[in-house]
């Protein structure tokens, strides 16, 4: 379970306009994280922009991100794409490149059957030979998982954790309670959402899932270990300093709001990819605000 726990971040993936990736951009922003000692980086998650990129475009990302990072934090690659062919070729270019572990969601124009995505994961998993998460992500797939098939994948070969959603009424002990009494000892149940973290942190969840934590990884990490040493009043009062940020995330999508982060940072001026429109400057000075709430 080392490898899908604590605080894994997850930067941004900075392109131009025709979407090549940025090299020089990326590495800035996955060394910030490395040296503010984040357990993971999630490469090319949602908040990666995966779905937006082509095999070759996320290949240099990967090359990239194991040029600068390798062996000094464990890389966890998104492999998700439309077809099982495409996934697979996807995990293996993250293994020949070195990744530490894989992240899958199940991508769908067609919605999904279980069945479908049981067999999917399988063969992704196969190909790739790494520790592999689940993504679940309805708000962006379509798909939840069920529990049983949650429980079904957890007994594959390489497939080793689950990216969840936030439960409803933020009951994470009882999800995690019926999670953990099918699947293995060390299966890892982390949680993404960034507005549920502390909660989950608190709940004993084994990974925070970090969209805030790729540009912001100093804060996110305070913020994360303060809950693992079960200090709740820490955790709670740094939690209160992100909540502009996470009405934010709430009002506009993280996506949009992250890179509005990285500009007003100067770490990087890059717009989303296309058809995803920046946020307005009229905006703009809200993302600012939410900053200073953070960082003073």
């Amino acid at each position: 379970m080392t490898l899908f726990t604590g605080l894994s971040a997850f930067p941004i993936t900075p392109t131009d306009a025709s979407g090549h990736v940025d090299v020089i951009a990326l590495t800035r922003l996955l060394e910030r994280i490395r040296l503010a000692g984040a357990d993971s980086i999630g490469l090319l998650g949602s908040t990666g922009g995966y779905a937006f990129l082509s095999r070759d475009e996320r290949r240099r990302a990967v090359q990239a991100a194991m040029t600068s990072v390798g062996g000094k934090i464990p890389v966890i690659v998104g492999v998700g794409a439309l077809r099982t062919d495409e996934a697979q070729a996807l995990a293996r270019d993250a293994k020949a490149a070195g990744a530490d572990g894989l992240l899958l969601a199940p991508i769908s124009y067609t919605p999904l059957m279980e069945e479908e995505v049981y067999q999917h994961f399988v063969a992704v998993a196969e190909a790739g030979d790494l520790p592999l998460c689940i993504y679940n992500n309805p708000g962006t797939t379509k798909f939840t998982f069920s529990h049983a098939l949650i429980t079904r994948l957890a007994k594959v070969a390489n497939i080793t954790a689950v990216k969840m959603p936030l439960p409803s009424a933020s009951d994470f002990k009882g999800e995690m309670a019926l999670l953990r009494q099918e699947t293995p000892k060390d299966f890892s149940i982390g949680y993404s959402g960034d507005w549920g973290a502390a909660a989950g942190l608190l709940a004993g969840c084994d990974c925070w899932y970090s969209v805030v934590a790729g540009l912001l990884p100093v804060e996110a990490l305070a913020l994360t270990r303060a809950a693992q040493a079960g200090d709740t009043a820490e955790a709670e009062r740094l939690d209160q300093k992100f909540q502009p940020l996470w009405s934010l995330f709430k009002e506009f999508g993280s996506f949009r709001v992250m890179y509005a982060i990285a500009e007003a940072l100067d770490l990087c001026r890059t717009d989303p990819p296309r058809p995803i429109l920046p946020l307005s400057e009229a905006e703009k000075p809200r993302v600012r605000n939410a900053l200073d709430h953070i960082l003073t």
